[in-house]
């Protein structure tokens, strides 16, 4: 220090200290960490894998409630601050402009004897009363908030907070799977590496509380038994002869016609539970019994939940014969499952879109959409959105509750029985319950544009189920005795969570572009579609902005700067292998050093064995 400059020493203590106090930072923070000690229980006593699902399951209450933050502080706080007259502000409504006075006919609710079961019936499928609040998009028939100096832009917020809530959800969760996918490339290059750190370097000396030691000892013991459990695999599959391959592969390919059989089954079951359920759903509720009404109205949700009910035992039980490692049987597994379960849901909105652009005279030339069945679709569209996420919430509860702890009971007190034996105490199914909250998430993404407050339900609904998927695993669960690691979980969750976004952004996507906007209700009546506010809002813009906008949209734009990103790629790719090249040289390296160790040690213990004799 004393051969620096007073201004050098300044920065080097200034560095240090910056430090300093991030470190002491980032060790309070985690001790501010959601659940932390309970993840870190589970960890102990089920292992890393099970705890990749709760911390995956903490990722997701934390993602739904920024989504919510940005929805309420776009599109919520501006309405809420008018109505409550916490500021000089008023609501600008929307003057109907040149549209046929049938396309703004919206009746909400009938008029007449109300019967106390129907509040049950909108409170589940989000009719009636719930129609009118702030739940559903109806709700926001306002083009803009007038401030003192300014009027806000309703419809553009709505739009950009649906744009903003996706492009958040898909920068952190590529980001949290390029953090999964270093690990999970750092432990599969070397598998006698990943013993040696377990072994060697795997326990944490700082450890001086007794139940936190047995906790990591578990943990350990765990990851080493799901280690164990792949090599014996690989051993398996490199002893394989040349018949017994073709005879697997063909056996794996027959399944897979049987699992496409299965998938195409389920959607053409939810096409016509969608159709049947839409063209019944508009009878009055007086003319229907409770029962009846219920169950027209939940049918494509009760089909769906069918459908992802049953297909994951079929595939669970085909895949047992595909002769897989523990670790690929479960990613196959959630692979075919989630693509069933983000299929149906597409499967859903597709046809209801179907339904919405289409009359029975033909095509929908006066509103853009067939009014007399939706005079709202959007809000319908929310209502089917929210009519699933309650119905899988209510079957959640209702396994955990009626038929885990009974069976939990069974076992405990009733096992001479034989039947019982062979039923067994349950396991915690990773794949089922991975899929279950990956289509929770899906839903939410889909349905905050036609509700938007669905996040907040979401939110809420995560929350309870984390407690209650913790009581059934410490109460009615038993360790798996198949072991996987924890960090291929962790990254594949995240992409199958990643898969779930993207086929949400399809039936998003095309119902703001392609589908006309409700002209009786919502922020954008005054436009054709709900796209159609951004070309509006540029065209207010000054002309150098304008052309600074149309320029970065055009071709001319777009191929150059495709033709860069790609070079780039290419760049870091040839980077990548050389850095991999590199790597292996290095363990040819090190493999050599350890050779010439043993052959020196050899050497000396010859030595010594000279010199005694």
């Amino acid at each position: 220090m004393k051969y620096l400059s007073e201004w050098d020493q300044w920065k080097r203590y200034s560095s240090k200290s910056w430090k300093r106090f991030l470190e002491k930072a980032r060790e309070m923070t985690t001790h501010l960490e959601l659940w932390r000690d309970d993840i870190r229980s589970i960890e102990g006593k089920f292992g890393t894998g099970i705890q990749s699902y709760f911390s995956f399951l903490r990722f997701l209450v934390l993602l739904n409630m920024v989504i919510f933050l940005i929805i309420f502080t776009l599109v919520l706080l501006p309405i809420l601050l008018t109505k409550y007259k916490i500021t000089n502000s008023t609501f600008v409504l929307i003057p109907f402009k040149d549209t046929d006075i049938q396309c703004t006919l919206y009746p909400i609710s009938s008029s007449g004897l109300i019967y106390f079961y129907s509040y049950i019936i909108d409170l589940l499928s989000g009719t009636g009363f719930l129609e009118e609040t702030s739940l559903f998009y109806g709700h926001y028939t306002i083009d803009g908030v007038k401030f003192q100096n300014f009027t806000y832009d309703l419809p553009l917020a709505y739009l950009l907070s649906t744009i903003a809530y996706l492009a958040l959800s898909l920068l952190w969760i590529v980001k949290r799977s390029v953090e999964g996918f270093k690990i999970t490339l750092i432990r599969s290059e070397e598998h006698f590496q990943s013993y040696c750190n377990k072994i060697f370097a795997g326990w944490d000396f700082c450890i001086t509380n007794r139940s936190t030691a047995d906790l990591k000892h578990s943990s350990l013991r765990y990851e080493l038994r799901a280690d164990l459990e792949e090599e014996r695999i690989r051993q398996k599959i490199a002893g394989r002869t040349s018949e017994e391959t073709i005879r697997i592969y063909s056996l794996r390919l027959f399944l897979n016609c049987i699992v496409l059989a299965v998938l195409a089954a389920c959607f053409y079951a939810i096409y016509i539970a969608t159709i049947f359920s839409q063209e019944h759903m508009k009878k009055e509720i007086d003319k229907m019994v409770f029962g009846e009404n219920l169950l027209i109205l939940y049918l494509p949700s009760i089909v769906i939940t069918l459908a992802n009910f049953i297909t994951p035992m079929i595939f669970a039980r085909i895949i047992h014969y595909e002769d897989y490692s523990p670790g690929f049987e479960i990613r196959l597994t959630i692979l075919r499952c989630v693509f069933m379960r983000m299929a149906t849901i597409c499967v859903l909105v597709f046809t209801l879109g179907s339904k919405i652009t289409s009359c029975d005279n033909g095509p929908c030339e006066l509103c853009g959409y067939n009014q007399k069945l939706y005079p709202c679709w959007e809000t319908q569209v929310g209502q089917e959105m929210y009519k699933l996420m309650i119905f899988d919430f209510i079957i959640i509860l209702a396994v955990t509750l009626f038929v885990d702890f009974p069976r939990k009971l069974l076992v405990t007190y009733c096992s001479s029985w034989k039947l019982i034996q062979c039923w067994g105490q349950q396991e915690f199914a990773i794949p089922d319950n991975v899929l279950g909250i990956v289509y929770g998430q899906t839903i939410c993404w889909i349905g905050a544009f036609f509700s938007p407050l669905l996040p907040a339900i979401a939110t809420l609904k995560f929350i309870i189920i984390f407690y209650v998927k913790e009581l059934s695993l410490l109460y009615t669960c038993r360790p798996s005795p198949r072991q996987f690691r924890a960090s291929n979980s962790n990254f594949f969750f995240l992409l199958v969570l990643l898969i779930g976004l993207c086929l949400a952004i399809i039936p998003l996507t095309i119902s703001m572009t392609r589908i006309p906007s409700s002209k009786a209700c919502g922020p954008f009546t005054n436009y054709n579609t709900t796209w159609a506010v951004i070309p509006t809002t540029v065209s207010t813009f000054p002309s150098s902005l304008q052309s600074l906008v149309h320029g970065v949209t055009s071709e001319a734009f777009a191929v150059p700067f495709f033709i860069i990103i790609c070079l780039v790629m290419f760049y870091f790719i040839a980077l990548a292998g050389a850095h991999k090249r590199v790597v292996d040289q290095l363990r040819e390296q090190l493999s050599l050093e350890s050779r010439d160790k043993r052959y020196l040690i050899q050497k000396l213990t010859e030595a010594q064995q000279d010199l005694r004799q």
